[in-house]
């Protein structure tokens, strides 16, 4: 099968891989040992969907490499669950958890399947969670020994990642409510949590280097560029206000070790405009500016930006978690309304479809933040409804041309920027194999492979093929 793309060649060296997260792969949730996470109890409360057995990758790992290896992909992004490690968040390690890993490790390195390893998921353990997660200054300590553990245990790992997508978490716990403990516009919260994470961050990225450990260190930021929807000036300060707390704060925490003037200038106006405040002690900056230099390397996933508009009425949002489309609104007091613009695509989950949003980032970055190293594109993907007939043999193929179509258009968004001097040597596709979802369960897929959730059964998609064709290119 000759699949037509506009993106013919990737350049040699570069990263083809796909990615995953521990909870939303892995399943086996109460197996050797493992400790609960913030999520357990409160999906079986929920009762919406379980996330056992999610894709089985704990049983089945060994199929999903060799089908990565099969269709070109030389990395695989992949997260140790810290309460498979530690239970509890701390004490005892797990040994049935730390023999899974290293077993992990050694099948993806054995496939020649590079493993880029995140520490910390969206999974924090329960007895952490409980204890109020990133807010509480004490799980930063645990966070730190956590990771020195997983350094010191797992040297045949040699990329590293400290956090995954420090925004999403912090606004999906506290501004959203879509994640446990589901506040609404918890603004002290939210910004709390992004520059507690940063902290951890910077802490453990200082740990690496003063540990001497081989390889690289990174954190994950998922990036929306946002645009006012028409460019007036009460619109594009809205942009600026909602880029501040969703981007700039943790671009600058990240890169340039201090939060400058005109970002908190900003984010000062939200916190008054919301009543909020945010806990800067002591140390703090010092830890940041001493990790800004340090990171080796950058992973950044995109998926859409925004459109805003200014807003000054009350806080409210709609989670789209059905894929029921056009059910998403989002509107923050004193910051902005998002809305949608007609002249752009959008999925059945209302995230836009725009690719050069994708090179304004990348070459945003590059300008930016000097201190900023080689980029890899770590999520990207496309979330839809696909059902693989009930009579489908082994061998059957799902077509998925609107897949190949947005990774393309991606992938050339990210060529351009590389053409332009923009360190970008990477691409993971969200998602390696079809997963479980924190807020959409089982019925949005993303997968280069097609899992069958009710017996495990892996189809290949036609984007697995086109994958193939691209990675042939690279040799």
């Amino acid at each position: 099968m000759t699949l037509i793309n506009r993106v013919k060649s990737l350049p040699k060296g570069f990263i083809l891989g796909g990615a995953t997260a521990a909870y939303q792969v892995e399943g086996n949730t109460t197996v050797d040992g493992k400790g609960k996470t913030m999520w357990d109890d409160y999906l079986k409360k929920q009762g919406r969907f379980s996330p056992d057995p999610a894709s089985d990758f704990y049983n089945r790992y060994p199929e999903d490499l060799a089908l990565s290896k099969k269709y070109g992909l030389n990395a695989i992004r992949v997260s140790i669950a810290w309460s498979r490690i530690f239970p509890d968040g701390t004490g005892e390690p797990n040994q049935k958890g730390v023999a899974y890993y290293h077993k992990l490790f050694k099948q993806c390195l054995d496939d020649g399947v590079e493993p880029y390893v995140t520490l910390h998921h969206f999974d924090t353990p329960k007895a952490l969670f409980d204890q109020g997660d990133w807010l509480n200054r004490k799980q930063i300590d645990a966070f730190v020994e956590y990771a020195k553990f997983c350094f010191e245990e797992f040297p045949e790992v040699t990329n590293w990642f400290t956090i995954n997508e420090l925004i999403s978490l912090a606004q999906s716990q506290y501004i959203g409510g879509n994640f446990p403990p589901n506040h609404h516009f918890d603004v002290s919260s939210a910004i709390q949590a992004e520059h507690n994470e940063l902290l951890a961050h910077a802490r453990v990225v200082n740990l690496f280097k003063e540990m001497g450990c081989k390889g690289r260190i990174g954190l994950i930021h998922v990036i929306q560029p946002v645009y006012p929807i028409v460019d007036t000036p009460e619109n594009r300060h809205a942009a600026a206000l909602q880029d501040a707390f969703i981007n700039r704060f943790l671009l600058d925490g990240t890169f340039l070790g201090e939060y400058s003037k005109e970002t908190m200038s900003l984010i000062n106006e939200i916190l008054d405009k919301n009543d909020a405040h945010l806990d800067i002690q002591e140390g703090d900056m010092e830890i940041l500016k001493k990790a800004s230099t340090q990171n080796d390397f950058f992973g950044l996933n995109y998926y859409q930006n925004q459109y805003v508009k200014a807003y000054d009425g009350e806080s409210g949002n709609t989670f789209n978690g059905t894929g029921d489309k056009g059910t998403s609104s989002f509107r923050f007091h004193g910051v902005c309304e998002s809305v949608k613009n007609p002249d752009i695509p959008t999925t059945d989950w209302d995230w836009n479809i725009y690719p050069e949003g994708l090179y304004d980032v990348l070459m945003r970055i590059h300008k930016e933040y000097k201190n900023c190293k080689t980029i890899y594109i770590t999520e990207n993907g496309i979330g839809m409804k696909e059902q693989v007939p009930a009579d489908a043999p082994d061998n059957y193929i799902f077509d998925d041309p609107k897949r190949i179509d947005y990774v393309d258009q991606h992938l050339q968004a990210l060529l351009k920027a590389r053409s332009e001097g923009v360190d970008v040597n990477g691409y993971f596709i969200w998602s390696l194999q079809d997963q479980f979802s924190w807020a959409n369960g089982y019925n949005k897929r993303y997968g280069l492979f097609y899992v069958d959730f009710e017996n495990q059964k892996r189809y290949v998609k036609s984007s697995a093929l086109w994958f193939k064709e691209l990675s042939d290119t690279m040799k």
